[in-house]
């Protein structure tokens, strides 16, 4: 078996902090597209809901393919017990933490507020969070709200165990290795848009629809594309020709990616009957070419590191964590002025970022229990004031 550990890739961290970014922006601007959340503006806006549309087919598959490469690395210098034992730390503490204390709580409560089905404090409110299940007309959100990504995160790090040990065999590397090579030819990296087309076809059939694997409430997917995302993360790590590939066909991906998003949306927005297997190839395509122009010139220009990134890097666990909720507590009320808007995106952006990294900086970052619990490693008090 090959265990050649891996030097840290500065591109994949700046792609994960501009991801959570990424991210930020797109949950400000929910308070503004056309369709329905916990907290909304009595206008929206045509721009804000085109631009989150065409984000939306990146944005968490960003993400997914992100997380596979991670894990893939970890598992060169962690055994797996080891790595079950940090994934439980990392994923499952901060998800019970939130999914029970403030940051769903909050987030459930100001909805039910937001559309009239509650009058009266967070206080008054929290013994009502454990009523019913969150989804089917109870309170409880059993799935953290915006935390369901660490619950199916850690999910999937259990599911792929197997595949990565079977990577790093000799007769597994040598596999992946001769694939790698064939899919290095001009165009042929595209090809990986076939699995993710086949799944996203299948995650449609009217029997999935209903059920947890079909619905598509978690970033405008449904899950079972995310498995495949996560996994071509860990295949595309484990064979470093991948990485030159997408590097060279950045560009080619690029095109494809504006291409297939222009056509789509004017088809949907001409009012032609896609068919699902058409949707679902061209879903699959425009998401695969977008991830390799985002992996292809983060590879190119990101190899790099600085202070801000070692900063923003240990930060952007606790900050996805509290993210939503801020931002919904403060859009609560700001969507109540009468202002443009533009006017209230900019102010709910700026002001939700400062808090954020103002309670992260000086509550998270030095408090060794909030360490804990939002998922980093506990370090010296000593080190706090550095």
């Amino acid at each position: 078996m090959t265990t050649t550990p891996h030097r840290r890739r500065d591109d994949i961290d700046w792609l994960r902090v501009l991801a959570m970014l990424v991210v930020f922006v797109f949950h400000c601007g929910r308070f503004f597209n056309n369709e329905d959340w916990h907290v909304k503006n009595l206008q929206t806006s045509y721009i804000m809901t085109l631009s989150l549309a065409v984000v939306s087919q990146w944005m968490m598959p960003l993400f997914f393919v992100l997380s596979g490469m991670s894990s893939y690395y970890a598992l060169g210098y962690q055994k797996p017990a080891r790595y079950i034992r940090s994934r439980l730390k990392r994923l499952v503490v901060p998800l019970i933490f939130g999914v029970f204390v403030v940051i769903a709580p909050l987030q459930v409560y100001l909805e039910r507020v937001s559309h009239s089905q509650f009058e009266g404090s967070f206080l008054e409110f929290y013994p009502h969070y454990f009523q019913g299940w969150y989804g089917l007309g109870g309170n409880f959100a059993w799935m953290g709200i915006h935390l369901w990504y660490l619950e199916i995160l850690f999910v999937f790090s259990l599911i792929m165990l197997p595949l990565s040990i079977c990577l790093r065999w000799n007769t597994g590397a040598a596999l992946l290795s001769k694939t790698a090579a064939a899919l290095g030819k001009p165009g042929c990296i595209f090809l990986l848009a076939i699995p993710v087309a086949i799944i996203e076809y299948v995650a449609n059939f009217p029997a999935l629809r209903p059920t947890l694997l079909g619905i598509r409430a978690f970033g405008g997917w449904s899950l079972l594309p995310y498995l495949v995302f996560f996994s071509l993360g860990y295949v595309i790590a484990a064979e470093a020709r991948f990485r030159a590939t997408m590097e060279r066909q950045r560009i080619a991906a690029l095109t494809v990616g504006i291409a297939v998003t222009l056509i789509g949306f004017y088809l949907v927005g001409s009012g032609y009957t896609i068919a699902d297997w058409l949707a679902a190839i061209l879903r699959g395509l425009n998401a695969w070419a977008w991830l390799i122009a985002i992996l292809g010139f983060g590879s190119r220009y990101l190899n790099f590191s600085n202070r801000f990134l070692k900063y923003a890097n240990e930060a952007v666990l606790p900050f996805y964590i509290l993210h939503q909720a801020v931002i919904l507590a403060i859009g609560y009320y700001i969507v109540r002025l009468h202002l443009p808007i533009a006017a209230k995106f900019f102010i709910i952006v700026t002001v939700s970022l400062l808090t954020i990294l103002g309670l992260y900086d000086v509550l998270v970052k030095r408090i060794n229990m909030l360490r804990f619990l939002f998922g980093m490693r506990l370090i010296p008090a000593s080190r706090f004031s550095t």
